[in-house]
C-alpha cells in the first residue's frame, strides 16, 4: 500500500485477481459450466466467460455493505485486507464500482436463478422454463467489466497459466496433459503503454507458440482458417480494414479542434484504444449503406477487382469462419434496426415538443465501447446503484456483442499480423 495515498499497489491487485480467477475457472470446471475441451481450445470468448465469472462468484461471496472484496494475504503473517472504494487504485475503480453495484442484485437472487445466471455468462441456457429476465442484465454488466479487463496486457499475458491451472485440477479422462491454447493478441504500440496503467508487464512473458493443444482430442477439427489466408477471409479483412481506417480517420482528422473519444485514449491507454477502434469499425461495417444485407444473409465485402464488390455468404464460406460471418451479419441487422428505432423515438420527442430528446441508444452503444461501463468520481455512495437502466442494459448488451466480435478477429492471424500495419499507418501519434 502507498503510504501516500492510502491506494493499494496495483500489482498486488492484479496477482489477487488471477489466483480468485484460477479457483473460479476451476469450480466453473467442476460444475460443468465450462468443459475441458473449452479450456484448452481457449475459445475468444472465454477471455471474458473467465473474468465475468470471477466476478459472480466474488459477488455471490461478499459479506460487506457496501461490498468490498477479501484479498489474499501476501504473507501468513500479513493481516487480513479488503480492495474497497478508499483503497482501490484509480486504474481499478470503475471495474469495482460496477461489480459492487451487481452485489445486492446477485444476493437477491434465488439459488435457481444465481445458477441460471452462471450459466448466461457462460453462454449456457438457463434451466428455467421462465427465466428471470434481471440475470440477464446482470451477465451484460459482468460481461462489460470482464470484456475491459480482457483487455489489459497484463490480463492476456497471464491468463495462459490460468487455464492452465484449471485444467490440471483434476486428471483429465484420457490421462494425458492437456495444454491450452491461449496466446496473447499482439502489442501494436509499445511506446505509448503508461506503466501506471498496468498494461506492459515485464515480469510475465507471453506464452510461446508452442503452447499449442495437444493430448486432447477435439470434438470438431482444428480451426485451420484461423492461421492462414482464404480468400472469404481476405473479402472480410478488407471488408473491417476500410472500416477501420473510416475510424482511425475521423480520430486524427478531428484531433486539434473537436477531439474524437478514443483520440485521449489512445493517449493514455493504447490497448484498449486499439480493441474500442476494432469495434467501431465492426458498428462501422454494420451501419455503412450497402454492406450488410439482412434480407439476404450476406455481407457485400469490398473488393478491388469487383465494380460495387463481392457477395459473401455463410454457406460460401469455410465451416470455422461461418459463426464469424453469421454474428457479423445478425449485428448488421441488430444495429440497423437500432438505429431506426432511435430516428423513430426522435421524431415522436420532437413532434410532441419535447426539449428533453432521449440519448439515442446507438450512441451509447459506442459510448460503452469507447468509455466502458464504469462509474465515473467517487463511488462510495450510491450512484452506483442508480445508474439508468438504459445504460446497463440493451446497448451494454449490444456493445459487449461487437467488443466480442473484435476479440475474436484480434485471434484470427490473417487479421492479426495486417491489423499492426493499420494501426502504424493511419492511427494517432503521440
Amino acid at each position: 500500500m502507498s503510504p501516500s495515498t492510502g491506494k493499494l499497489d496495483e500489482e498486488y491487485i492484479q496477482n489477487s485477481f488471477h489466483t480468485y480467477l484460477k479457483s473460479s475457472l476451476t469450480q466453473a470446471k467442476v460444475e460443468k459450466l465450462i468443459e475441458d475441451q473449452v479450456l484448452a481450445s481457449a475459445q475468444a470468448d472465454l477471455m471474458i466467460t473467465g473474468p465475468a465469472l470471477c466476478l459472480y462468484f466474488a459477488a455471490l461471496r461478499c459479506t460487506t455493505n457496501p461490498p468490498s472484496v477479501p484479498l489474499p494475504r501476501a504473507t501468513k503473517s500479513a493481516p487480513p485486507l479488503e480492495l474497497s472504494p478508499d483503497n482501490c487504485p484509480p486504474a481499478f475503480l470503475g471495474f469495482l464500482a460496477v461489480w459492487a453495484a451487481t452485489v445486492p442484485r446477485i444476493q437477491g437472487l434465488i439459488p435457481q436463478d444465481q445458477h441460471d445466471l452462471a450459466r448466461i455468462i457462460c453462454g449456457l441456457e438457463p434451466v428455467a422454463i421462465l427465466p428471470n429476465s434481471e440475470c440477464a442484465g446482470i451477465a451484460a454488466d459482468l460481461r462489460a467489466v470482464a470484456i475491459e479487463i480482457s483487455q489489459r496486457r497484463t490480463f492476456q499475458d497471464r491468463y495462459a497459466s490460468d487455464l492452465q491451472a484449471a485444467l490440471d485440477a483434476g486428471a483429465s479422462s484420457s490421462g494425458l496433459k492437456v495444454k491450452t491454447s491461449f496466446v496473447p493478441p499482439p502489442l501494436y504500440s509499445d511506446q505509448l503503454s503508461p506503466e501506471s496503467s498496468g498494461y506492459e508487464s515485464k515480469k510475465f512473458a507471453s506464452p510461446s507458440s508452442s503452447s499449442v493443444l495437444s493430448a486432447f482430442p477435439l470434438r470438431t477439427p482444428p480451426p485451420t482458417i484461423l492461421t492462414q489466408d482464404t480468400p472469404e477471409i481476405d473479402f472480410i479483412r478488407e471488408t473491417l480494414y476500410s472500416a477501420l481506417a473510416v475510424v482511425l480517420e475521423h480520430i486524427t482528422a478531428s484531433r486539434d479542434h473537436n477531439p474524437h473519444p478514443l483520440a485521449r485514449l489512445f493517449k493514455y491507454d493504447p490497448p484498449r484504444a486499439h480493441f474500442a477502434a476494432v469495434s467501431l469499425a465492426i458498428l462501422e461495417v454494420a451501419t455503412m449503406q450497402g454492406i450488410i444485407l439482412p434480407d439476404q444473409n450476406a455481407i457485400m465485402c469490398v473488393s478491388a477487382r469487383e465494380l460495387g464488390g463481392h457477395k459473401l455468404t455463410p454457406d460460401t464460406c469455410p465451416e470455422p469462419l461461418r459463426p464469424f460471418m453469421m454474428e457479423l451479419i445478425a449485428i448488421g441487422r441488430d444495429a440497423q434496426v437500432m438505429q431506426d428505432e432511435d430516428n423513430e423515438v426522435t421524431i415522436k420527442a420532437i413532434e410532441r415538443g419535447n426539449e428533453d430528446i432521449p440519448e439515442p441508444r446507438f450512441e451509447r452503444v459506442q459510448a460503452v465501447i469507447i468509455n466502458g461501463v464504469r462509474v465515473s468520481g467517487v463511488i462510495a455512495d450510491d450512484r452506483c446503484r442508480t445508474r439508468k437502466r438504459s445504460v446497463e442494459g440493451r446497448a451494454v448488451a449490444f456493445a459487449n456483442r461487437v467488443n466480442a466480435l473484435g476479440l475474436s478477429i484480434s485471434r484470427i492471424k490473417a487479421f492479426r499480423d495486417r491489423e499492426k500495419e493499420v494501426f502504424d499507418v493511419l492511427g494517432p501519434r503521440p
